[in-house]
């Protein structure tokens, strides 16, 4: 019997996955094809792509920065330059602050993490038992694992359906409301400006990337990604896939009369549903440990919606797993 599971290989999975694996044999189980969650890159022929979900790492806290800036070194994230033009007056953002993206992908901390981990994709967990001391893990294509220490991280309503027969009271009671995104992927003419990316004031679009500003390839054409509003994408998260060209479309035309960049040529396009994106509010903890039980829960939803919540959640467990 292996002594780890740990589920979801975001950043926080693939961080607690890591430091614990100083000291156990760790299995990672992903329900889908790659690494990275939330951060995963969608490749489109060959080496193009997208970073089809987070945009960019922008470090605040010291630690955090810290951790970046040694991957700097190692050629795993590099600054993403360009322009980046910011269309509203009621969004503050600096236009000068860091935007660090990964060299092959935004997936890259989570692959550098996970390099010497066995990481298993395409099992979706459905049904979590204790059996004695030992949790016993159904999934969906039928195969059943049996490990000591379970760690979950994934999504706080998918977190809380499987483990809700273990949970105490005061985290049963919790309501915890993630965001939905909606992304657009596309291929494009090649459009004549220098522009890196967008950020609308819009109750629609929210960003649009272009992905060929990043320097990881040269294509003949422009690779956008387009990404809606948490508002909008709420409303429209559970309608999008009975009409995805509907929505592709109208999220592309509307992105073009936004941008004023003159998209007249499309080469290819994708669409694809966050139903859990991020979570707006800071949680009273920001990670789960049971230590009768032997199961953690860790997420960037515990401490709000940015990519370095998930590192320091994974963080604040592992603390409270070794203490």
């Amino acid at each position: 019997m292996k002594n780890v599971c740990v589920i979801g290989t975001g950043i926080s999975g693939s961080t607690i996955a890591n430091l614990l694996s100083k000291k156990y044999n760790v299995d990672v189980y992903e329900k889908a094809k790659g690494i990275g969650g939330r951060s995963s890159y969608r490749r489109y022929l060959n080496n193009f792509g997208f970073d089809h979900g987070l945009q960019y790492i922008s470090p605040k806290t010291s630690k955090f920065k810290k951790f970046c800036y040694s991957l700097q070194k190692k050629r795993i994230l590099k600054n993403w330059r360009g322009t980046h033009k910011f269309n509203s007056n009621k969004v503050l953002e600096n236009k000068k602050h860091t935007k660090l993206i990964g060299v092959k992908g935004n997936n890259a901390i989570s692959k550098y993490l996970l390099k010497n981990i066995n990481c298993i994709f395409g099992y979706e967990l459905f049904k979590i038992e204790r059996i004695k001391k030992n949790w016993k893990l159904s999934f969906l294509n039928g195969d059943v694992k049996y490990y000591e220490i379970l760690i979950i991280s994934i999504p706080f309503a998918q977190s809380k359906k499987l483990l809700i027969n273990f949970l105490p009271n005061f985290f049963k009671n919790k309501n915890v409301k993630m965001d939905a995104n909606i992304t657009v992927m596309t291929v494009t003419n090649k459009i004549k400006n220098n522009f890196s990316s967008f950020l609308f004031d819009d109750e629609v679009i929210g960003w649009a990337a272009k992905e060929n500003s990043k320097n990881r390839f040269k294509h003949k054409y422009d690779l956008w990604t387009i990404q809606s509003t948490f508002k909008w994408a709420n409303k429209n998260i559970s309608k999008y896939k009975s009409n995805k060209k509907r929505f592709t479309n109208f999220l592309i035309n509307r992105f073009n009369k936004l941008s004023k960049i003159n998209v007249n040529k499309i080469y290819f396009t994708n669409i694809h549903g966050w139903l859990y994106s991020a979570n707006k509010k800071n949680l009273e903890i920001q990670s789960f440990w049971s230590n009768s039980l032997k199961v953690g829960i860790c997420g960037d939803w515990f401490g709000g919606p940015r990519y370095e919540n998930g590192w320091i959640s994974a963080s604040d467990l592992y603390k409270k797993m070794t203490n």
